[in-house]
């Protein structure tokens, strides 16, 4: 998922970060993200409103889950950080008591998670985390804690106590799958709706764990109707009982803490094959508000801005083209232009492949680094192997370990909306060294619609390329609601070479 996409200016071979239009991002329903290389122009920045009134939580569709009233958040625009609305499914909060009126938190619970979003299953994958789950020499993870990403604001007065009528101090512990420490929360809300709300995260953490992590025949304490500590967690919400709240996040850390000591969690994630998109979403969303939003203003810094502002291909779509291409945890995945590092991860995470980003803006790549450390931190939290990750900074058309490494790329992500011709033709002649089967994706087709192979143009590179055109549905990008095209070229010189036996 890219951010910044890359122009070469005037002739020079020199790629130019565009404006970002940037915007606050933060809580989310399980989300994901953009890429240098996933955005595209959309519109002049002078018709485009200030940052400021983009500023929208990370996961329009989702619901707070402490109590917020429904707001459906108006249009954003593209910027070159986060995603805008995602097609999950509404998750709103309700307490099965009869006296519970708040009516927009009515929530009807998820027993399992959906598993038909997310690439197919892929048997050499392995899930789990074999360090997380050793029970020995537990140290304290690099993490940022979401109890650090409130502690200036909540100094400052920008966040209240998330229960009425509480008192004393608002710390909370929260056990993740594995076997490392708890994660530290506060249980506050904040004043501006759309800044990081630590009791959402809790009760996503618990719904994604319930969904993935636990086998049916104990998922009963999780999901049950009446006792499940899910319900009891929405029950204290609308009740606004701090007292019911943690006591309900406490019987989950103790059933947490017992399943993973008996090997049930274990033997459950060694079972399963691919991860689910919602549990995805939720660690990028993770990593993206603990490290990236906090920064956002840096990305402010750009260089040579033009006119154009940059958008981001969404995680499900990103996840579409995992599917379409039929990417493996044994293949190599590169993408070219990688802003903050958001698709790099997502394909190390989700399909469990190398995976390379190359980005060249200096602050967008300071980011992806941050990304990158809380990243494998936070796989080790959730009990996760996922696949390497390497952020190159620089030009991706002259660093030479880009060069070498797309010579062995099995899947190349490359948002060309905005290149200019000669960029495009730069990028082509790269094409040459590519593996037979290597495939290529971009929104816009390198060959010209009705392409022919010719005497006169033999050995134009685009002749190596098969591609087909497939459609991009809503809310798959973040400059538009509506759909469109990309294409995938398959590196194939079999109708070259058959050209050639004619003329022989």
């Amino acid at each position: 998922m890219g951010f910044f996409d890359h122009l070469q200016k005037g002739g020079a071979f020199s790629l130019q970060a565009q404006k970002p239009q940037i915007r606050k991002v933060v809580q989310t329903r399980p989300a994901s993200l953009s890429r240098s290389s996933s955005h595209t122009a959309v519109r002049p920045s002078s018709q485009i409103s200030p940052p400021e009134k983009t500023k929208r939580a990370r996961d329009s569709t989702s619901r707070s889950t402490s109590g917020d009233s429904d707001r459906r958040p108006s249009k954003r625009l593209s910027t070159p950080l986060r995603t805008k609305k995602r097609p999950t499914p509404e998750q709103r909060l309700s307490s099965d008591d009869d006296d519970a009126s708040d009516t927009d938190n009515s929530f009807e619970l998820r027993k399992r998670a959906r598993t038909d979003d997310s690439a197919e299953p892929d048997l050499s994958r392995r899930i789990r985390s074999l360090k997380a789950f050793s029970e020995e020499n537990v140290k304290p993870l690099p993490l940022v804690h979401a109890a650090d990403i409130v502690s200036k604001q909540k100094a400052a007065g920008n966040f209240k106590r998330a229960f009425s009528g509480a008192s004393g101090p608002t710390e909370i512990l929260l056990q993740y799958p594995s076997a490392s420490r708890k994660e530290r929360y506060n249980l506050i809300v904040p004043r501006d709706n759309d800044d990081f709300k630590p009791t959402d995260d809790i009760v996503h953490v618990i719904d994604i764990v319930s969904e993935n992590y636990i086998p049916e025949t104990k998922a009963d304490a999780f999901n049950n109707e009446s006792t499940g500590i899910r319900r009891r967690l929405r029950r204290a919400l609308a009740h606004s009982s701090e007292p019911e709240f943690r006591e309900a996040v406490a019987d989950y850390n103790h059933e947490i803490e017992r399943l993973r000591r008996d090997g049930s969690i274990a033997r459950h994630l060694d079972s399963m094959h691919r991860l689910s998109l919602p549990l995805v979403e939720r660690i990028l969303t993770q990593i993206y508000a603990r490290t990236v939003s906090p920064r956002v203003d840096a990305l402010r810094q750009y260089e040579n801005g033009t006119d154009n502002v940059y958008g981001e291909l969404l995680p499900r779509f990103i996840s579409t083209i995992f599917k379409e291409t039929g990417l493996k945890s044994g293949q190599v995945f590169v993408d070219l232009g990688s802003g903050v590092g958001n698709v790099v991860l997502q394909a190390a995470l989700e399909i469990g492949c190398e995976s390379w980003g190359c980005e060249m803006m200096a602050n967008a790549c300071e980011l992806a680094e941050i990304q990158q450390t809380e990243f494998r931190a936070r796989c080790r939290l959730w009990g996760i192997a996922p696949g390497k990750t390497h952020l190159v900074r620089g030009d991706f058309l002259q660093e030479q370990s880009i060069i070498d490494v797309l010579k062995r790329a099995d899947v190349i992500l490359i948002n060309n909306q905005a290149f200019t011709p000669q960029l495009n033709n730069e990028i082509i002649n790269h094409f040459l060294d590519m593996k037979e089967g290597c495939q290529i994706v971009s929104l816009k087709s390198f060959v010209p619609a009705g392409h022919k192979i010719q005497s006169r143009n033999v050995y134009s590179p685009i002749n190596l390329l098969k591609v087909k055109q497939l459609n991009y549905w809503s809310n798959s990008v973040s400059w538009t609601d509506v759909g469109g095209t990309y294409f995938i070229a398959t590196k194939d010189s079999s109708r070259l070479k058959a050209f050639a036996e004619t003329m022989e």
